[in-house]
């Protein structure tokens, strides 16, 4: 343990002698409160460090004491449903203990070591023993079975001793090795280490999320990166929200970095009120939360995310598929910018650190579907929300943001202003996960690419020609061209747009996605065809059908599978007859 002397504050930086022993990225004690933080530079004996708390009133002169170990998560039963601050302290607990503000150098465990786990052992002495083993299970939630694994760090051995079922606590031994190392359920890991697994897997399935623009347009793969850029106002919390209640992952973990303090009140209020569609429970069972808002020390905002996904490898290697969301990137960026100012660094694009691409990739990278030390295939889904000033995209965080992911739903204010949600542009928007995950959607439903492509097609055609009908109007154009803006209007409302608040239409299954597009592209070829028979579009838009087509969203249950069928056989005779009077 070194112990050194505080010579210089600038802020959240300090700089502190007698240190020269420690190692980069050790914690670090500071002060008769024990503010904790982290050594960033060493030089000789001299350590700058970020200081994860509030450290107003410290003085020169003070105590910097380093714990010779990095800053660490502590993982195992107990974090599911809890709600943590950027350095994984409670903050249901320190509400219990010290009011609605965190005080400085409190000190309370990410774990509560008093609780007893009913353990439930899965290995026999003598067996063979190595990192992710699985020595036992927890049921941490009524709907989430928490394997207690042997810690990636540890040597391979055989099994001495396991505890039998019955009730334990974290600090209490399950296991021994034959090498005489003791396996707790619980066991920490450096924040900023990515955990190690055996082997990438491909991505060859999508995260289905239920909203219809995402899977069917701008898939995500399981395992894959996302991003949510989009100025204030256009909906990136809310779509977070949406795709953390819906998305078909195991395990949540939603950081909320840097965001104002009324919008993570509304998290930490609305989530444990939402109810889990999977079992019905309460869906903070599957749930981590991490509030790290604007008010709160800036250094700690930087940390955040890697403790978010610190968290996440933890259960991926479990064998469960985790999504985690991030908002924002743009604060956490915003954090780098200000400690690299204090850093007195050389500034790069808008004031940026050079450095800010190198930390992006090291926080997507640690996304991905893999082959764990268990031997599980599990995964790591990253959506992360950006937020440019003024909604510009060509600022630094979203153009280095797009390097290092694979699909970006741009949020556009002209949509969300004219309350379509979700407000993601089909055309600023893409995915490059769509030809990886095409085998599955075909299983699902073969025309998913032929549709999903010509309506795409279709919406650009509409683009181009809605620039026209500004300057000389829809009635100067020909009727086929005006049936590509009836059918893209007919996209928009009835297949686009989602209510998130309508129990049918929160959550589109995606066989019926594909059916519904389906049904209005069907539409658009018969139209064109009578059209060219000399029919009017305005006798096409008289058919009483076209109404029930939009409304299919809602009006059509997820379960009800051949009610969208016998709407298509209602579309046929309709337009025949109509075709039948004009054919010669």
């Amino acid at each position: 343990m070194n112990v050194g002397k505080v010579v210089r504050i600038n802020g959240p930086i300090v700089r502190a002698t007698g240190l020269g022993g420690s190692g980069l990225y050790d914690v670090v004690e500071i002060g008769d409160k024990r503010l904790i933080g982290e050594i960033i530079r060493l030089e000789r004996d001299t350590a700058t460090i970020q200081v994860y708390e509030d450290n107003t009133g410290m003085r020169i002169g003070e105590r910097a004491v380093s714990l010779e170990r990095p800053l660490s998560v502590h993982l195992g039963p107990g974090l599911l449903g809890t709600i943590y601050d950027g350095i994984q302290r409670p903050l249901r607990e320190i509400k219990k203990s010290a009011g609605a503000f965190i005080a400085p150098g409190i000190k309370i465990p990410p774990l509560d070591t008093n609780r007893k786990w009913r353990f439930t052992p899965a290995v026999k002495p003598g067996e063979p023993a190595g990192p992710g083993t699985v020595l036992g299970t927890v049921q941490e939630t009524q709907t989430v079975l928490l394997k207690v694994l042997v810690a990636p760090d540890t040597k391979v051995s055989t099994i001495a001793w396991i505890a039998s079922e019955g009730e334990y606590d974290i600090t209490q031994p399950v296991a021994r090795l034959s090498d005489g190392a003791e396996c707790l359920m619980a066991h920490w890991w450096p924040a900023r280490s990515a955990r190690p697994y055996v082997s990438k897997l491909p991505m060859d399935e999508p995260l289905v999320t239920g909203q219809r623009v995402i899977d069917v347009f701008f898939p995500i793969a399981r395992g894959g990166t996302a991003a949510i850029p989009g100025g204030f106002g256009t909906g990136k919390t809310m779509t977070q929200h949406a795709l953390a209640k819906w998305c078909d992952a195991d395990i949540i973990v939603y950081i909320g970095c840097g965001e104002r303090g009324n919008e993570m009140t509304e998290v930490l209020t609305s989530f444990p009120e939402l109810v889990d569609p999977r079992s019905g429970r309460s869906l903070m069972e599957r749930t981590i939360l991490i509030a790290n808002t604007s008010n709160m020390p800036v250094a700690a905002r930087e940390v955040s995310i890697y403790t978010g996904v610190t968290l996440a490898e933890y259960y991926r290697d479990m064998g469960y598929d985790v999504a985690i969301m991030a908002d924002s990137t743009s604060r956490w960026a915003e954090a780098l910018r200000e400690l690299s100012g204090r850093l007195e660094e050389m500034p790069a694009d808008e004031g940026f650190p050079a450095y800010l691409p190198t930390r992006l990739a090291e926080f997507y990278e640690r996304a991905g579907k893999v082959k764990t030390l268990g031997g599980e295939f599990a995964s790591i889904s990253i959506v992360g929300a950006v937020s440019p000033p003024g909604g510009d995209f060509s600022e630094p965080v979203t153009q280095h943001t797009k390097r290092f992911i694979r699909c970006f739903w741009a949020l556009d204010r002209d949509l969300a202003n004219a309350r379509h949600y979700p407000a993601i542009s089909w055309i600023d928007s893409y995915s490059e996960y769509a030809e990886e995950i095409r085998p599955w959607w075909e299983k699902v439903n073969p025309d998913w690419w032929s549709v999903r492509e010509s309506a795409m097609e279709l919406l650009k055609r509409e683009q181009r020609l809605s620039q026209i009908v500004k300057l000389i109007g829809p009635d100067a154009l020909p009727d086929n061209q005006r049936l590509v803006l009836q059918t893209a209007e007919m996209i928009k409302n009835g297949f686009l747009q989602q209510n998130a608040f309508d129990e049918v239409d929160m959550f589109c299954v995606p066989d019926k996605q594909v059916r519904i597009l389906k049904l209005i592209m069907d539409f658009h070829v018969r139209a064109l065809e009578i059209i060219r028979l000399g029919a009017p579009l305005l006798k096409i838009r008289a058919l009483p059908v076209l109404e029930k087509i939009v409304r299919a969203k809602s009006q059509v249950q997820n379960k009800d599978a051949e009610a969208l069928p016998a709407l298509a056989a209602e579309l046929g005779p309709e337009m025949e007859e109509l075709a039948r009077s004009y054919r010669r």
